[in-house]
């Protein structure tokens, strides 16, 4: 919009001075008898238009180069700003990630439960879940959830009941842990001799570990407000 006021002025001021020409060439046809020193003045009067032209002419095209400059700034600067938000909200974890990685499929062993309603997981508790989780960490992945349910750092992993609540929603076995890291470095942390995996099967869970060349993690999907905590501005 600015860009086409300066143009829009340009040719407006061009036009008045094609006209202001022609009406001194007019007066002077006109008044052949003048005084030399009105012709004289005229055409000193017409020497400062023009010049006057020629001065507004370069001002409005160093304002609409820094005009084009000011644009590619502010375009690299939105650039800059959504790859930041992005970032953020990667490593917030509210967006969907991929990569390669392991899943783990965890579950009773047969015969360690007796069957029946709500039965199934008891031997599978919270704290399995998250000593899992924090190995999965400790061993470098970047991104890691449970039935679906991405664990970031305002999630919850606890019992519930029956069920294990993951973010609120109440989750049953078999449990499928996927987690986006070096898929053999995570199989191999999970999978040490008297590491967690031996220490799971003694406690009658079943642990299986997959190495995936790719695996897609879901983004967190609740609402994230804060009612008490408020930000420090720096001095």
């Amino acid at each position: 919009m600015k860009r086409s006021f300066f143009l829009s002025f340009t040719v407006v001021v061009f036009m008045l001075g094609v006209l202001l020409g022609f009406q001194l060439r007019g007066t002077n046809a006109g008044n052949t008898a003048a005084p030399g020193d009105r012709e004289q003045k005229l055409a000193m009067e017409k020497k400062s238009l023009v010049e006057d032209l020629y001065e507004m002419q370069l001002e409005i095209t160093d304002l609409s180069t820094k005009l084009d400059q000011a644009g590619i700034g502010q375009i690299e600067a939105e650039e800059a700003l959504r790859l930041e938000l992005a970032k953020i909200k990667r490593f917030a974890g509210l967006s969907q990630v991929s990569g390669p990685g392991v899943e783990l499929i965890i579950q009773s062993r047969p015969g360690q439960v007796e069957p029946g309603p709500g039965r199934a997981q008891q031997n599978i508790t919270d704290q399995h879940l998250l000593k899992i989780v924090n190995e999965l960490y400790c061993a470098g992945s970047e991104a890691v959830a449970i039935n679906g349910q991405r664990i970031t750092a305002v999630s919850e992993v606890r019992l519930a009941g029956s069920h294990i609540n993951v973010n609120g929603a109440p989750l049953s076995p078999p449990y499928h842990i996927i987690a986006i890291g070096d898929a053999s470095a995570l199989k191999g942390r999970l999978e040490l001799k008297e590491g967690l995996a031996d220490y799971l099967n003694e406690c009658g869970i079943s642990v299986e570990v997959l190495e995936k060349s790719e695996v897609v993690v879901p983004a967190f999907t609740y609402e994230l407000y804060y009612e008490y905590a408020n930000i420090v501005k720096d001095n």
